[in-house]
Protein backbone atom coordinates (compact mmCIF):
# COMPACT_ATOMS: atom_id res chain seq x y z
CA UNK A 1 0.00 0.00 0.00
CA UNK A 2 1.23 3.29 -0.82
CA UNK A 3 0.51 6.80 0.76
CA UNK A 4 0.20 10.07 -1.14
CA UNK A 5 0.15 14.02 0.41
CA UNK A 6 -2.38 15.49 -0.91
CA UNK A 7 -1.31 18.47 -3.51
CA UNK A 8 -3.98 20.74 -2.75
CA UNK A 9 -2.78 24.05 -1.33
CA UNK A 10 -4.87 26.03 0.55
CA UNK A 11 -4.80 29.81 -0.73
CA UNK A 12 -4.44 31.12 2.87
CA UNK A 13 -1.38 29.16 3.47
CA UNK A 14 1.51 31.08 4.73
CA UNK A 15 3.90 31.63 2.68
CA UNK A 16 7.73 32.33 2.98
CA UNK A 17 9.67 35.46 1.59
CA UNK A 18 10.83 32.98 -1.39
CA UNK A 19 6.75 32.30 -1.95
CA UNK A 20 7.09 28.61 -0.71
CA UNK A 21 5.08 27.01 2.35
CA UNK A 22 5.55 24.26 4.66
CA UNK A 23 4.43 21.79 2.36
CA UNK A 24 7.08 22.61 -0.31
CA UNK A 25 9.48 21.49 2.24
CA UNK A 26 7.91 18.47 3.49
CA UNK A 27 8.43 14.83 2.11
CA UNK A 28 6.77 11.77 2.02
CA UNK A 29 4.33 10.26 5.10
CA UNK A 30 6.58 9.15 8.19
CA UNK A 31 7.38 5.29 8.04
CA UNK A 32 8.94 5.47 11.76
CA UNK A 33 6.79 4.41 15.03
CA UNK A 34 4.34 6.48 16.85
CA UNK A 35 6.04 9.13 18.88
CA UNK A 36 9.66 8.52 17.23
CA UNK A 37 11.80 11.50 18.12
CA UNK A 38 13.18 11.84 14.75
CA UNK A 39 9.76 12.86 13.28
CA UNK A 40 10.21 16.08 15.57
CA UNK A 41 13.63 16.87 14.33
CA UNK A 42 12.51 16.21 10.74
CA UNK A 43 9.81 18.77 11.66
CA UNK A 44 12.33 21.51 13.00
CA UNK A 45 14.40 20.45 10.07
CA UNK A 46 10.84 21.87 7.87
CA UNK A 47 10.50 24.51 10.12
CA UNK A 48 13.98 25.85 9.99
CA UNK A 49 14.31 25.79 6.43
CA UNK A 50 11.07 27.31 5.84
CA UNK A 51 11.32 30.34 7.84
CA UNK A 52 15.53 30.91 6.73
CA UNK A 53 14.16 30.55 4.03
CA UNK A 54 15.87 28.68 1.14
CA UNK A 55 14.84 27.06 -1.55
CA UNK A 56 14.32 23.79 -1.85
CA UNK A 57 16.10 23.11 -5.28
CA UNK A 58 19.55 24.27 -3.27
CA UNK A 59 19.42 21.51 -0.68
CA UNK A 60 21.59 18.49 -0.73
CA UNK A 61 20.36 15.83 1.92
CA UNK A 62 22.27 13.41 2.55
CA UNK A 63 22.25 9.87 5.08
CA UNK A 64 23.37 6.69 5.86
CA UNK A 65 21.67 3.33 7.19
CA UNK A 66 19.24 3.52 10.07
CA UNK A 67 16.01 5.00 11.35
CA UNK A 68 17.40 8.26 11.29
CA UNK A 69 18.53 7.77 7.81
CA UNK A 70 15.23 6.93 7.06
CA UNK A 71 13.88 10.46 7.54
CA UNK A 72 15.36 12.70 4.76
CA UNK A 73 12.44 11.07 2.81
CA UNK A 74 10.26 12.50 5.26
CA UNK A 75 11.66 16.40 4.56
CA UNK A 76 12.22 18.49 2.02
CA UNK A 77 10.92 16.52 -0.74
CA UNK A 78 12.03 18.83 -3.52
CA UNK A 79 15.51 18.67 -3.01
CA UNK A 80 18.30 16.88 -4.08
CA UNK A 81 19.19 13.81 -1.88
CA UNK A 82 21.58 10.81 -2.02
CA UNK A 83 21.36 7.54 0.41
CA UNK A 84 24.71 5.97 1.04
CA UNK A 85 26.02 3.04 2.46
CA UNK A 86 26.18 2.54 5.96
CA UNK A 87 28.61 5.02 8.07
CA UNK A 88 30.01 6.62 4.71
CA UNK A 89 27.61 9.45 4.50
CA UNK A 90 30.59 11.48 5.38
CA UNK A 91 32.66 10.72 2.29
CA UNK A 92 29.52 11.07 -0.17
CA UNK A 93 28.90 14.44 0.83
CA UNK A 94 33.27 15.40 1.05
CA UNK A 95 32.61 14.26 -2.54
CA UNK A 96 29.64 16.06 -3.48
CA UNK A 97 30.29 19.05 -2.26
CA UNK A 98 33.96 19.10 -3.85
CA UNK A 99 31.60 18.60 -7.36
CA UNK A 100 29.16 21.22 -6.34
CA UNK A 101 29.68 23.80 -3.07
CA UNK A 102 27.19 25.66 -4.22
CA UNK A 103 24.16 23.39 -2.42
CA UNK A 104 23.46 23.43 1.28
CA UNK A 105 24.74 20.11 2.44
CA UNK A 106 22.49 18.81 5.38
CA UNK A 107 23.52 15.31 6.37
CA UNK A 108 21.46 13.16 8.51
CA UNK A 109 22.95 10.20 10.54
CA UNK A 110 22.50 7.90 13.42
CA UNK A 111 24.77 7.24 16.76
CA UNK A 112 25.50 3.83 15.34
CA UNK A 113 25.98 5.59 11.51
CA UNK A 114 28.11 8.00 13.36
CA UNK A 115 29.76 6.77 16.36
CA UNK A 116 30.21 3.16 14.83
CA UNK A 117 30.99 1.82 11.41
CA UNK A 118 31.35 5.75 9.97
CA UNK A 119 33.50 6.88 12.92
CA UNK A 120 36.32 7.25 10.56
CA UNK A 121 34.69 9.12 8.26
CA UNK A 122 33.29 11.31 10.60
CA UNK A 123 36.55 12.23 12.20
CA UNK A 124 37.75 13.46 8.59
CA UNK A 125 34.68 15.35 7.87
CA UNK A 126 35.38 17.21 10.90
CA UNK A 127 38.85 17.60 10.52
CA UNK A 128 39.00 19.06 6.95
CA UNK A 129 35.73 21.40 7.92
CA UNK A 130 33.34 20.54 5.01
CA UNK A 131 30.75 22.99 4.53
CA UNK A 132 27.65 21.29 6.11
CA UNK A 133 25.22 20.57 8.48
CA UNK A 134 26.00 17.41 10.19
CA UNK A 135 22.78 15.78 12.52
CA UNK A 136 23.02 12.70 14.60
CA UNK A 137 19.86 11.38 15.54
CA UNK A 138 21.00 10.12 19.13
CA UNK A 139 18.87 7.21 20.90
CA UNK A 140 22.04 5.24 22.05
CA UNK A 141 20.54 2.13 20.21
CA UNK A 142 20.38 0.17 16.49
CA UNK A 143 16.38 0.56 16.55
CA UNK A 144 16.59 -0.46 12.79
CA UNK A 145 18.29 -4.10 14.16
CA UNK A 146 16.28 -4.92 17.14
CA UNK A 147 17.81 -2.53 19.78
CA UNK A 148 21.54 -3.75 20.45
CA UNK A 149 23.16 -1.20 22.74
CA UNK A 150 25.16 1.41 20.28
CA UNK A 151 28.46 3.63 21.15
CA UNK A 152 26.77 6.60 22.99
CA UNK A 153 25.11 4.05 25.08
CA UNK A 154 25.64 5.43 28.69
CA UNK A 155 27.41 2.96 31.05
CA UNK A 156 24.97 0.75 33.20
CA UNK A 157 21.93 1.15 30.45
CA UNK A 158 19.89 -1.58 29.72
CA UNK A 159 19.10 -2.79 26.50
CA UNK A 160 16.06 -4.95 25.25
CA UNK A 161 17.26 -8.19 27.15
CA UNK A 162 17.82 -6.21 30.22
CA UNK A 163 21.50 -6.51 29.90
CA UNK A 164 23.42 -3.29 31.19
CA UNK A 165 26.11 -2.19 28.88
CA UNK A 166 29.95 -2.21 30.67
CA UNK A 167 31.14 0.06 27.91
CA UNK A 168 31.92 4.14 28.53
CA UNK A 169 29.85 6.07 25.99
CA UNK A 170 31.70 8.14 23.36
CA UNK A 171 30.28 11.34 23.61
CA UNK A 172 30.07 12.93 20.13
CA UNK A 173 29.85 16.52 20.91
CA UNK A 174 33.04 16.39 23.16
CA UNK A 175 34.55 14.58 20.14
CA UNK A 176 33.34 16.89 17.24
CA UNK A 177 34.99 19.77 19.55
CA UNK A 178 38.51 18.18 20.02
CA UNK A 179 38.40 16.74 16.20
CA UNK A 180 38.00 20.90 15.02
CA UNK A 181 34.35 21.49 14.54
CA UNK A 182 33.87 24.90 14.27
CA UNK A 183 30.20 24.71 15.46
CA UNK A 184 28.91 22.27 18.37
CA UNK A 185 25.18 22.09 19.41
CA UNK A 186 23.09 19.57 21.53
CA UNK A 187 19.22 19.34 21.89
CA UNK A 188 16.33 17.13 22.46
CA UNK A 189 14.00 16.36 19.71
CA UNK A 190 10.86 17.14 21.94
CA UNK A 191 12.37 20.80 22.59
CA UNK A 192 11.69 22.63 19.66
CA UNK A 193 11.63 25.83 20.97
CA UNK A 194 15.58 25.28 21.52
CA UNK A 195 15.97 23.19 18.43
CA UNK A 196 14.88 24.95 15.07
CA UNK A 197 17.00 27.46 16.11
CA UNK A 198 19.94 25.54 16.64
CA UNK A 199 19.39 24.09 13.12
CA UNK A 200 18.52 27.42 11.39
CA UNK A 201 22.26 28.58 12.64
CA UNK A 202 24.06 25.69 11.48
CA UNK A 203 22.36 26.13 8.37
CA UNK A 204 24.10 29.25 7.72
CA UNK A 205 27.44 28.68 9.48
CA UNK A 206 30.62 28.53 7.14
CA UNK A 207 32.61 25.14 7.62
CA UNK A 208 31.11 21.96 10.14
CA UNK A 209 28.10 22.36 11.73
CA UNK A 210 27.52 19.60 14.33
CA UNK A 211 24.52 19.01 15.94
CA UNK A 212 24.03 16.18 18.11
CA UNK A 213 20.21 15.03 19.21
CA UNK A 214 18.76 13.05 21.80
CA UNK A 215 16.05 11.55 19.98
CA UNK A 216 14.74 8.68 22.47
CA UNK A 217 13.29 4.84 21.08
CA UNK A 218 9.70 4.48 21.60
CA UNK A 219 10.43 0.91 20.79
CA UNK A 220 13.34 -0.14 22.59
CA UNK A 221 14.05 2.13 25.16
CA UNK A 222 12.90 -0.34 27.75
CA UNK A 223 14.11 -1.91 31.29
CA UNK A 224 13.98 -4.08 33.52
CA UNK A 225 11.32 -4.16 36.11
CA UNK A 226 9.07 -1.70 33.55
CA UNK A 227 5.75 -3.25 33.35
CA UNK A 228 5.44 -1.85 30.15
CA UNK A 229 8.19 -3.77 28.31
CA UNK A 230 8.20 -6.37 26.17
CA UNK A 231 9.60 -9.08 28.41
CA UNK A 232 7.23 -8.43 31.09
CA UNK A 233 4.88 -8.62 28.61
CA UNK A 234 5.56 -11.96 27.50
CA UNK A 235 5.74 -13.51 30.81
CA UNK A 236 2.29 -12.82 31.23
CA UNK A 237 0.50 -14.34 28.17
CA UNK A 238 0.22 -17.79 26.74
CA UNK A 239 0.10 -16.87 22.84
CA UNK A 240 2.56 -16.71 20.19
CA UNK A 241 4.96 -13.86 21.05
CA UNK A 242 4.08 -10.58 19.15
CA UNK A 243 6.16 -6.81 19.07
CA UNK A 244 3.52 -4.63 19.66
CA UNK A 245 4.27 -0.64 19.09
CA UNK A 246 1.65 1.19 21.25
CA UNK A 247 0.27 4.57 20.25
CA UNK A 248 1.88 7.43 22.05
CA UNK A 249 2.16 11.26 22.60
CA UNK A 250 5.42 13.02 21.24
CA UNK A 251 7.28 13.65 24.23
CA UNK A 252 7.90 17.57 24.45
CA UNK A 253 9.20 20.20 26.83
CA UNK A 254 10.42 23.49 27.08
CA UNK A 255 12.60 24.96 29.86
CA UNK A 256 14.62 28.04 30.93
CA UNK A 257 18.02 28.69 30.02
CA UNK A 258 20.51 27.25 32.70
CA UNK A 259 17.94 25.30 34.36
CA UNK A 260 17.47 21.56 34.36
CA UNK A 261 14.66 19.69 33.34
CA UNK A 262 13.48 16.30 33.98
CA UNK A 263 11.80 14.65 31.03
CA UNK A 264 9.91 11.60 31.67
CA UNK A 265 10.16 8.62 29.19
CA UNK A 266 7.58 6.44 27.59
CA UNK A 267 8.52 3.29 29.67
CA UNK A 268 9.05 5.87 33.52
CA UNK A 269 12.36 6.16 32.78
CA UNK A 270 13.80 9.73 33.47
CA UNK A 271 16.54 11.51 31.59
CA UNK A 272 17.60 14.82 32.54
CA UNK A 273 18.41 17.90 30.39
CA UNK A 274 20.56 21.12 31.20
CA UNK A 275 19.95 24.11 29.10
CA UNK A 276 23.35 26.01 28.59
CA UNK A 277 23.29 29.63 29.29
CA UNK A 278 25.72 31.94 30.21
CA UNK A 279 28.21 30.04 32.13
CA UNK A 280 31.16 29.67 30.20
CA UNK A 281 32.94 30.94 26.27
CA UNK A 282 31.26 28.71 23.75
CA UNK A 283 34.35 30.19 21.33
CA UNK A 284 36.49 28.35 23.81
CA UNK A 285 37.42 25.08 23.16
CA UNK A 286 38.68 24.02 26.63
CA UNK A 287 36.28 25.75 27.66
CA UNK A 288 33.29 24.41 26.35
CA UNK A 289 35.03 20.36 27.19
CA UNK A 290 35.45 21.35 30.61
CA UNK A 291 31.58 22.45 31.06
CA UNK A 292 30.71 19.82 29.19
CA UNK A 293 32.26 17.09 31.45
CA UNK A 294 31.20 19.13 34.53
CA UNK A 295 27.35 18.43 33.78
CA UNK A 296 27.83 14.73 32.50
CA UNK A 297 29.45 14.06 36.12
CA UNK A 298 26.51 15.87 37.59
CA UNK A 299 24.29 13.10 35.19
CA UNK A 300 23.00 16.12 33.01
CA UNK A 301 23.25 16.60 29.27
CA UNK A 302 23.69 20.06 28.43
CA UNK A 303 22.40 21.56 25.86
CA UNK A 304 22.51 24.33 23.61
CA UNK A 305 25.04 26.15 21.11
CA UNK A 306 27.84 24.39 22.57
CA UNK A 307 30.69 25.80 20.92
CA UNK A 308 31.52 27.88 18.15
CA UNK A 309 34.37 29.76 15.84
CA UNK A 310 33.46 31.70 13.51
CA UNK A 311 36.59 32.71 11.65
CA UNK A 312 37.78 28.83 10.95
CA UNK A 313 38.51 28.31 7.27
CA UNK A 314 36.29 25.96 5.59
CA UNK A 315 37.52 22.99 3.15
CA UNK A 316 36.70 25.32 -0.13
CA UNK A 317 38.92 27.71 0.72
CA UNK A 318 41.65 26.00 2.31
CA UNK A 319 41.93 23.51 -0.95
CA UNK A 320 41.26 26.95 -2.94
CA UNK A 321 38.51 25.02 -5.24
CA UNK A 322 36.91 26.78 -8.37
CA UNK A 323 33.03 28.72 -7.23
CA UNK A 324 31.71 26.95 -9.97
CA UNK A 325 29.79 23.20 -10.37
CA UNK A 326 32.30 20.78 -11.99
CA UNK A 327 29.29 19.81 -14.26
CA UNK A 328 29.25 23.92 -15.92
CA UNK A 329 32.61 23.57 -16.89
CA UNK A 330 34.18 22.68 -20.21
CA UNK A 331 36.53 20.46 -21.11
CA UNK A 332 39.29 23.20 -22.25
CA UNK A 333 38.84 24.62 -18.47
CA UNK A 334 38.87 21.13 -16.98
CA UNK A 335 42.22 19.88 -18.58
CA UNK A 336 45.17 22.00 -18.30
CA UNK A 337 47.32 21.37 -21.13
CA UNK A 338 50.49 19.00 -21.13
CA UNK A 339 52.57 21.75 -19.73
CA UNK A 340 50.68 21.87 -16.27
CA UNK A 341 50.23 18.32 -16.47
CA UNK A 342 53.83 17.19 -16.78
CA UNK A 343 54.70 20.36 -14.33
CA UNK A 344 52.06 18.51 -11.65
CA UNK A 345 54.04 15.22 -12.20
CA UNK A 346 56.97 16.83 -12.13
CA UNK A 347 56.21 17.62 -8.43
CA UNK A 348 55.52 14.37 -7.53
CA UNK A 349 59.06 12.49 -8.22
Amino acid sequence: MTYQKPSFRHPAAQVNELGYTRRDYEGSLSTLCAGCGHDSISAAIIEAVFTLPLEPHRIAKMSGIGCSSKTPAYFLGRSHGFNSVHGRMPSVTTGASLANRDLVYIGVSGDGDTASIGFGQFGHAVRRNLNMTYIVENNGCYGLTKGQDSATADVGSKNKKGAANPYEPIDLVSMAIQLGATFVGRSFSGDRQQLVPLIKAALTHRGFAFLDVVSPCVTFNNHEGSTKSYAFTRERIEATPLDFVPMREEIRTSYAAGATQEVCMHDGSVIRLHKQNDEYDIEDAQSALQAIAHHNKQGRVLTGLLYIDRDAHEMHEVLGTVRRPLNSLTEKELCPGTKVLDSINAGLR
